[in-house]
This record gives structure tokens, C-alpha cells and sequence, in this order.
């Protein structure tokens, strides 16, 4: 299921003070070209011969989705703590770009992943890999550890799965908490997963879109940040011991239809560091916190059927504060959608820890007492 069930809650629906126009769905499919897809695997058994139950999943995110060839996209990214994985970033930081789906999973899958994507990209665009050019292909797989709560050691995805969230590629609305590469995750000792958001911004007399997905495993229980209220400190019950150490990780993929050149997609990529700080983290040393931004505009062909030169519209630098805070705000939503989404996991006879979601009613209580609703 790629849609959020309507029974699910979202920041804003909680009256939470997030500020900016936000885009139809308030997601990273708002930008214009970009899908999600998702495949989520939750088994409450563990599997035969296995002594865990398998809780993960994978998440597609794909620009230009509507093509039936390759486009290349200009990028940037940033490693804030780098305790994780991201492929094909030695390229984007030197040559600005990539090529095909992003893809977000567990730490163990990120192999059969990469595999299957590259199998897939030269299936879906086989009239441009069949033509005896010497091409190659280096899609975009980032991860995070869902071991406490999935059997990440028994390497449960499979090339099916990975298949099965592209297959799933849509846009319009995107479902968060426990689905895709965000099913097992855990951020700040609750339930964690997939979250998204989007900011519409103005320049030149028209609109743009900037969209953030992120897969959120970080922070430990006593660092969350909601709204600027502490409410780690207040929301004790049910701390999971596993989780008073950073443990975790968070990727964040940031899209947007703004003509950017790939140096200022890498300063915007850093904001995102910002962003998941406004929530509490300050990068612990055991976190994998990576983060990319690409964007749809510029749209050229594969290089080297390029001309020998270029033409590229780009911001002014001069212009790219509000893009930077619509980053940051964007970012920080993301993160709450995601743990407000999710759903308690685990606590079976099987399994290691019951993780709980975060409770709403005392969210919102606290944040009640401390003049942080929106009116």
C-alpha cells in the first residue's frame, strides 16, 4: 500500500505549529515527475530455522518517473555521522549527478538491492542499454538497521521485494510509519519509519516544490525535541533499554523542481542536518545520518549523448535562504510524520522488545501545556 490510510495521523492534523504551504499531498511525490513505492514485509513468526520474526521492507523513490528513458537528475549530498551507507555518492560529489530510482532498505539488504535495481533499470530501459554503447549504471541504495525488531541477519528481502516496490512507483499520497525500508525502525526509543513532507515556494512569478521522504531509526529517548518542547523528558514510560545509547540511523532524501546546480544541492542536503536537529539529535557517533537532494529541473539527456556544451538555468545563491529554511521545516515535519504514523511493533513471544509508538494524547497534552498548538 503506497497511500497512508485515512485513519492515520499526521502532524498537522494534530495541530502541531508547522508553518509553510505545503503541497496537495504535504509529500515528496508533490514534486512534480517524482514516485514512491514501496514493498513491506511484516511477519509476526519467525521464519523456519529462524529464531526472529522478519519486519522490513523497501522504499523506491523514483524522478521523472514518467519516462521511458534514463534521465539523469543533478544532486547533492552531505554524510552529517557516518556510521551508514549510501552507494554511488563518490560520483554524485564529483560528477553532480544520478541516474534511476533511489532506494531505502535495511543495512543487510543494501546487496541484493543494488543488484535488483540495476537488473530493473536495464529491464525498464532496455531500448537505452541494448543500443552497444559502453554504459553503466550506479542507482542510489541507502539503509539504516532495523535489527532490534527484524531479523536482519536471516537477509529476509529478496529480489522480489525489491521488484515488488518499484512495481508499486506511484505519486499522490505517501504512506508513513511502519511500511517500505521504515517498517522495523525506531526513533528516539518510539516507533519510527518513513515520514514525508513539502513546502511550496515562490520565485519568479511562479511556484516550486521542495519535498523531503525520510527513513527514521535515530536519537535516543531523552533528546526528543517536538515543536521545541522537550518531550523526551516528559514521555518516560516504556523506554526501551536498548535504546538509551544512539543506536540508529536516519537517511533523508530531499527532491525538488527549483533549478539548482549540483554545488547548491549540496548545501541544501546539509540543511537537512539542521532539520533532524530542530527534533533533538546532535548526530550520535553510532548514526548514519545521509543525506541527498536532487532536482527535476535542467532535464538533459544521458552525457554522453549531451552536446559539448550545456545550457542550465540555475537560483541565484543570492536567492537560496528560503529555500534552505523550507528545507529545514520540511525535514523536521517528515521526522514527527513518521513517528506519529507508526504503530506499535513487536512484544511477541519471539521477538526482543515491544517498541510502542508514540502516544498522541500525551503528545499533544504536553505540547497543550506548553502554548505549542496552533490556534
Amino acid at each position: 500500500m503506497n497511500q497512508t490510510p485515512k485513519t492515520k495521523v499526521r502532524a498537522r492534523d494534530l495541530g502541531l505549529p508547522f508553518f509553510g504551504p505545503t503541497g496537495p499531498n504535504n509529500a515528496i511525490t508533490d514534486v512534480e515527475g517524482v514516485a514512491v513505492g514501496f514493498r513491506t514485509i511484516r511477519e509476526e513468526t519467525p521464519r523456519p530455522g529462524r529464531n526472529l520474526p522478519v519486519r522490513t521492507g523497501v522504499t523506491a523513490i523514483l524522478p521523472h518517473a514518467q519516462s521511458d528513458t534514463p534521465v539523469p537528475v543533478y544532486a547533492g549530498v552531505h554524510r552529517f555521522n557516518g556510521n551508514g551507507e549510501m552507494t554511488g555518492t563518490h560520483w554524485i560529489e564529483d560528477g553532480g549527478t544520478f541516474l534511476g530510482p533511489v532506494m531505502i532498505t535495511n543495512t543487510h539488504a543494501v546487496g541484493i538491492t543494488h543488484h535488483t535495481t540495476v537488473r530493473w533499470m536495464l529491464e525498464r530501459y532496455a531500448s537505452t542499454y541494448e543500443t552497444g554503447d559502453f554504459l553503466w549504471l550506479m542507482p542510489v541504495i541507502a539503509e539504516t538497521y532495523d535489527g532490534v525488531l527484524n531479523d536482519i541477519n536471516g537477509m529476509p528481502v529478496s529480489e522480489a521485494d525489491v521488484r515488488a516496490a518499484l512495481a508499486a512507483l506511484a505519486r499522490g499520497p505517501v504512506a508513513e510509519g511502519n511500511c517500505g525500508g521504515g517498517t522495523g525502525m525506531i526513533a528516539y526509543g518510539f516507533k519510527g519509519g518513513t515520514g514525508t513532507a513539502s513546502r511550496i515556494l515562490s520565485f519568479g512569478g511562479r511556484d516550486y516544490t521542495i519535498g523531503t521522504l525520510v527513513q527514521a531509526n535515530h536519537g535516543q529517548r531523552d533528546w526528543l525535541t517536538i515543536c521545541g518542547v522537550p518531550v523526551g523528558k516528559h514521555l518516560r514510560d516504556n523506554t526501551p533499554q536498548s535504546q538509551l545509547q544512539e543506536r540508529g540511523s536516519i537517511i533523508v532524501v530531499i527532491a525538488t523542481d527549483l533549478p539548482m546546480a549540483p554545488h547548491q544541492l549540496k548545501r541544501v542536503a546539509r540543511r537537512a542536518a539542521i532539520g533532524i536537529g530542530r527534533n533533538g539529535t546532535p548526530g550520535g557517533n553510532n548514526s548514519g545520518d545521509i543525506f541527498l537532494a536532487f532536482s527535476t529541473a535542467n532535464k538533459q539527456p544521458m552525457l554522453h549523448r549531451a552536446p559539448p556544451l550545456l545550457s542550465l538555468q540555475i537560483v541565484n545563491d543570492e536567492q537560496l535562504d528560503p529555500i534552505y529554511a523550507a528545507t529545514v521545516d520540511s525535514v523536521e515535519e517528515a521526522v514527527v510524520n513518521a513517528m506519529l504514523a507508526a504503530e506499535d511493533c513487536g512484544g511477541t513471544p519471539h521477538d526482543r522488545l515491544k517498541i510502542d509508538a508514540i502516544p498522541h494524547d500525551a503528545l499533544v497534552d504536553l505540547l497543550g501545556r506548553h502554548g505549542r498548538l496552533a490556534v
